[in-house]
């Protein structure tokens, strides 16, 4: 594994916060630990003795199973709390929760919130490695460096690469994940959604914004197509599904306009025949299912370049 600089952060609490080379390396690392999973005994003693706790006080399947399956490769000790079932309802704290879970010697700390700076909060109440699993609407670093480890693994590069992201971009934690990595490491990002849903921050990123779907994926190397949360739409401003469906969904003969080798990507749940339809995610341009063997790399990769760091003392 190369060691190109020492790897200084303890906590992955976004993107956000980190370089272009910091990103990279983690990419760096996550291929080195992609072979693990090819092995008939798919476990390495890295984080051997350390003990990880995930923390998820909203629902979730596939990043808290990909996670744990990271950590168990790792070979580290894992705690999964039901939250529903803890002190939380009677009303302690984030901060009071992490101590109580460090003083029975937790080493790291994966956290999915509803708020904001969740993580960010914990972080200055423990001394083990925070990562952000998903905090509100602020980010999901975790599932953006599965995307773009699946786009250089594919395209051999980022930089230069045309990547659309298409759907509910206003509410999602994986878009704004998505283009602060990407918009880092040279990627020319297209924004596509109905007005309604189009982020406000989008100027400060230097990304293209359309409604037109079509013109956004023109000359797209990838579409990372995200669900559309209808869960969110206090003000009935949104399409009807039919509608969406219809303007703005990732089809098969939308695809017919696009370049041969363009990837359509996911971060799951999908909802099919609403913003992809099932030919498309199950078609040859589709990497979903790459994403996910993946995300199992890239959380390794993060888990254990996060430790080194508490293990250094910083």
């Amino acid at each position: 594994m190369s060691d190109n600089f020492a790897w200084t952060k303890k906590d992955l609490l976004g993107l956000e916060y980190l370089s272009a080379g910091e990103i990279t390396r983690i990419l760096d690392t996550a291929a080195s630990f992609k072979e693990v999973s090819t092995r008939d005994i798919k476990k390495v003693p890295a984080l051997r003795g350390k003990t990880a706790v995930n923390l998820f006080y909203e629902p979730s399947t596939r990043t808290r199973v990909s996670f744990e399956v990271a950590q168990k490769r790792l070979s580290c000790d894992v705690v999964n709390m039901d939250m529903k079932a803890s002190s939380v309802l009677k009303g302690e704290t984030l901060a009071d929760t992490g101590r109580n879970l460090e003083a029975l010697k937790i080493d790291i700390f994966i956290i999915r919130h509803s708020y904001a700076g969740a993580a960010n909060v914990l972080s200055k109440f423990v001394k083990g490695s925070v990562i952000n699993a998903g905090d509100g609407k602020h980010e999901h670093p975790t599932q953006a460096l599965l995307d773009i480890y699946t786009l250089r693994e594919k395209f051999g590069k980022v930089k230069g690469l045309n990547v659309t992201i298409v759907g509910d971009i206003e509410h999602s934690r994986v878009a704004r994940s998505n283009i602060w990595g990407l918009t880092k490491l040279g990627a020319n990002v297209t924004l596509c959604a109905p007005p309604a849903i189009l982020p406000k921050y989008a100027d400060k990123f230097g990304v293209k914004v359309t409604s037109d779907i079509d013109e956004a994926l023109k000359d797209a190397h990838a579409v990372n197509v995200l669900r559309m949360q209808f869960e969110r739409d206090d003000l009935k401003a949104f399409p009807t599904p039919a509608q969406y469906f219809k303007t703005y969904a990732v089809t098969k003969e939308r695809l017919k306009k696009c370049r041969p080798d363009i990837i359509v990507m996911h971060p799951g749940p999908m909802n099919r025949g609403l913003e992809i339809s099932t030919d498309v995610a199950d078609g040859k341009n589709s990497v979903i299912l790459e994403q996910v063997t993946n995300g199992i790399a890239v959380r390794m990769a993060v888990l254990f370049l996060t430790s080194s760091a508490v293990r250094r003392g910083e």
